[in-house]
């Protein structure tokens, strides 16, 4: 059984029978790569911790259900992964105190050395595989993925049709992901 099919099984599950230990099962497979996507994007912490939660939490209540005719769990999962960071994003830039904070100082690190080598290892080896992309798909990955652009954004700005800036996406994750499976099974 594909990996692919096996995490539809378990979300069907999760819909079908709120079996929570389908989702349990997701979260510990996704979990350090939805934390890696959102502390990329959000460089913070706390936010990349609540956007796990609020990911599993929408899985959970079949909030924008999955439709495999639009394309792979995986990407639709990073894909609202995404869509939360931006959402915590505004949601802390409307409440953001005029005060300033240190938070190198205030934050305390639960992490275990090896936790801290393995996301050392998996950050290493997306820098690798997205340095092995084309030009124009490093730069669509980083607008889309790391700096929150619209694809209709990065249309206009980019002066390209949507449709090649939705391909280019398409094409950079499919090669995303074969070099990330050829790195041995690091995100497995």
């Amino acid at each position: 059984m594909s990996e692919e099919l096996k995490d539809i099984d378990l979300y069907q599950k999760i819909l079908n029978q709120k079996d929570s230990s389908a989702l349990r099962s997701l979260y510990q497979k996704y979990e350090k790569l939805i934390y890696s996507f959102s502390y990329k994007m959000t460089q913070d912490r706390e936010i990349a911790e609540e956007v796990i939660q609020e990911v599993f939490l929408k899985l959970w209540k079949k909030h924008s259900p999955y439709d495999s005719t639009k394309g792979k769990f995986s990407s639709w999962l990073l894909t609202m992964t995404r869509n939360s960071c931006l959402d915590a994003l505004r949601k802390r830039k409307k409440h953001e105190s005029v005060e300033y904070i240190e938070k190198d100082s205030l934050q305390i690190s639960h992490e275990t050395p090896s936790d801290l080598l393995e996301w050392k290892e998996k950050g290493s080896a997306i820098r690798d595989c997205i340095s092995l992309l084309k030009g124009d798909q490093q730069k669509i990955v980083e607008l889309f993925y790391f700096k929150g652009l619209t694809q209709q954004s990065i249309a206009d700005h980019s002066d390209l049709p949507l449709g090649t800036v939705k391909g280019r996406i398409r094409l950079a994750l499919k090669h995303l992901h074969t070099c990330l499976k050829g790195k041995g099974g690091i995100f497995e």
